[in-house]
C-alpha cells in the first residue's frame, strides 16, 4: 500500500551510541517501527560447561507505550520468541568471539547483556530488533579500566541480518508492516551473515510455507541482507 516492491525494506535509520551511559547503543527506525539496544558489560562468573567462554545474554521488551495490546509484567510469549529468534541468529553467527572475553578460565569473563525496548511498534519487530543489537555490539565498549585494566572495544566477528516476510496470497512480502502482518496467513525469519549461511530460521504464525517458498525465502534473505549489510553495518 505505500508502493514498496515485495523485496523493498522501509526506510531504515540508525543512531549508533544513542545511549551515552551504555558500554554500547542503538536506536534503530524501520518505518515507524522504533527500537532501542543497550550493552552492559560487567565481569561474572562463566557456565560450568563453558569455562573458557564468555557470557552473552539477550532480552526483548515490548514496552505498553509501543502499541494498545502490550502490558507491563512478565515476558509475553510474543516478547519470548522474538528474543529466542534475534538471539539465535546473533549467538549461531558468532557475532562476538566469547573466547576473547576469558579473564581468567573457569573464574572469570566478560558477561554481555543485550537489552532491546520496542518503542513503537507498526510490523516486524523481529529485523529492526536484530540490526538494533548488531549496531550496538558493533560500537560496545569493555569497560576493563573499572577493574584495573584497559578498555576495549567489544570482538565482533559477524554482521549477521535477519529478513522477515510476511505470506499474504501466493506472495512472500519483505518487512510487513502492521496492516501486512494483519493480513498475512504466515511469516518467516531468515537471518545469514557474510558466509551467506543460515544462522536462524522461525516460522511464525499459522500458514504454511511450501518448499519452493522456502527456498525464494532463503534466496532472498541472502540478497536483501547483503545490500542491508552494506549500507548500513559497515
Amino acid at each position: 500500500m505505500d508502493g514498496r516492491s515485495l523485496t523493498d525494506f522501509r526506510e531504515i535509520k540508525i543512531t549508533e551510541n544513542f545511549i551515552p551511559k551504555a558500554c554500547g547503543s542503538a536506536m534503530v527506525e524501520l518505518g515507524k517501527t522504533k527500537v532501542v539496544a543497550g550493552i552492559k558489560i560487567e565481569e561474572g562468573t562463566p557456565f560450568p560447561d563453558s569455562p573458557e567462554s564468555g557470557v552473552m545474554a539477550l532480552n526483548i521488551e515490548l514496552l505498553p507505550m509501543a502499541f494498545p495490546t502490550f502490558e507491563s509484567g512478565p515476558p509475553s510469549e510474543q516478547a519470548i520468541e522474538y528474543s529466542r529468534v534475534v538471539d539465535r541468529g546473533i549467538r549461531e553467527s558468532n557475532v562476538i568471539d566469547t573466547s576473547k572475553l576469558v579473564i581468567e578460565p573457569g573464574e572469570k569473563v566478560w558477561m554481555v547483556y543485550i537489552d532491546i525496548d520496542v518503542l513503537n511498534y507498526d510490523g516486524n519487530i523481529i529485523d529492526a530488533c536484530t540490526l538494533a543489537a548488531v549496531s550496538a555490539l558493533k560500537n560496545a565498549i569493555v569497560p576493563a579500566s573499572k577493574y584495573g585494566g584497559e578498555d576495549f572495544k567489544l570482538p565482533v566477528n559477524a554482521l549477521p541480518v535477519s529478513v522477515t516476510m510476511a505470506k499474504i496470497g501466493d506472495e512472500l512480502v519483505c518487512d510487513p508492516d502492521l496492516e501486512e502482518e494483519q493480513v498475512s496467513n504466515g511469516r518467516i525469519t531468515v537471518t545469514m551473515a557474510e558466509d551467506n549461511h543460515i544462522h536462524a530460521m522461525q516460522k511464525g504464525d499459522v500458514g504454511e510455507f511450501s518448499l519452493d517458498e522456502i527456498r525464494k525465502a532463503i534466496k532472498t534473505s541472502s540478497d536483501i541482507g547483503s545490500k542491508i549489510r552494506e549500507k548500513y553495518l559497515r
